[in-house]
Formats: structure tokens, C-alpha cells, sequence
């Protein structure tokens, strides 16, 4: 697994062995991040599900401003931070908590995403719930990009209203939405 474009290009990234994490591969990060485009530049990234941190660090090296990387696998987050230190990602940071405990602390503390990715473990029902409680904590910029990852037979049931499908696209066994966040109705 390799950094595909942006200042750290080619740089490579490692991936804990025999763990429930499962990196995004190159070729569709590579797409991912050619269908958001300009919209990286100056973003604040929050990558819920972070796993490696390979999409967050993409978006560090393609120009987002800064990330906030969650996840709560301590073996997955030794692995993540020594990603993050390859790089010198100085303006990321790292919080192993619970996606649900991290969503709660970021509405309490008024933050305030741009980009967000949301590639929570295949086959547990997690997308749905995952957006859900994201559209509810109040934490995206109008205009925010959400991006979500999940298996193709996974099947998100609701999105929060505000939010706009602007994309759906299929990679093999993987199904990648993007949505466009309005502001609150």
C-alpha cells in the first residue's frame, strides 16, 4: 500500500496483519480522490473509521489543512500512528475511541468537518449508523464531502436529510457513495 499523489506520492504505508482492518486499496483511493478533485485543498478531514490512516494521510498529501483520525483498535492505532510518523503528518491527530464516543466529544467541542470518511467494518450494518449520528452531531461545513466505503451487500438504509447523493460507484465488492452535506433543515 502506497500514498498515491500529493507530496508524500509513493511514500508507503503499513497495515496491521490478522486484524478486522481493510485498507482501502490504491486504485480506488486513487479514484476516490480523483472524484473529489480541489475539494481536498484546505479541508479539515475527520477519517472515522481510520484503520492504516491511508485515507486521511492521501488527503494530507494531496493539501487538506488538517485530520482527525478515530479508531478503536489499539493494535490498528499502534500500526496507524507509526504511518503518520512516516510521514511527518504533523497536523493529524490520532483519538482511539469508539466512532460513537468520538462523534458525541467533537458536537460537544463545536468542531467542524469538511471531508469526511466513513469506512466502517463490511458486513456489521455500521454505514447507516455511523451517518446517521454524523448528520446528527452537527459537526459538517455546509458543503462537506462524506464520503462512505462499505461492501456492496451492505446497504445504508437511511442518510441524515441534509445530505446529497452526488455519487455511487462500484469497485469489485466495494461500493463508494458520495455525498454533499446542505445546511440543517
Amino acid at each position: 500500500m502506497r500514498i498515491v499523489a500529493g507530496k508524500w506520492r509513493g511514500r508507503k504505508l503499513r497495515a496491521p496483519r490478522g486484524l478486522d482492518v481493510r485498507p482501502t486499496t490504491d486504485r480506488v483511493r486513487e479514484a476516490i480522490f480523483s472524484i473529489i478533485g480541489e475539494r481536498v485543498a484546505g479541508a479539515k478531514v475527520l477519517d472515522l473509521f481510520a484503520g492504516t490512516g491511508a485515507m486521511a494521510i492521501e488527503a494530507l498529501s494531496r493539501g487538506a489543512a488538517g485530520a482527525v483520525l478515530v479508531e478503536s483498535s489499539l493494535a490498528a492505532m499502534g500500526v496507524l500512528r507509526e504511518n503518520l510518523a512516516s510521514v511527518d503528518a504533523s497536523s493529524a491527530v490520532c483519538l482511539p475511541l469508539d466512532y460513537r464516543k468520538a462523534l458525541r466529544r467533537f458536537a460537544v467541542e463545536g468542531c467542524v468537518f469538511s471531508l469526511v470518511f466513513l469506512d466502517p467494518p463490511y458486513g456489521r450494518g455500521l454505514a447507516g449508523e455511523a451517518a446517521s449520528m454524523l448528520g446528527a452531531a452537527k459537526i459538517l461545513a455546509p458543503g462537506a464531502i462524506v464520503v462512505v466505503e462499505s461492501d456492496r451487500r451492505d446497504h445504508m438504509e437511511t442518510t441524515p436529510a441534509e445530505w446529497t447523493l452526488e455519487s455511487e460507484r462500484r469497485y469489485g465488492d466495494t461500493t463508494v457513495l458520495f455525498y454533499e452535506a446542505g445546511p440543517d433543515k
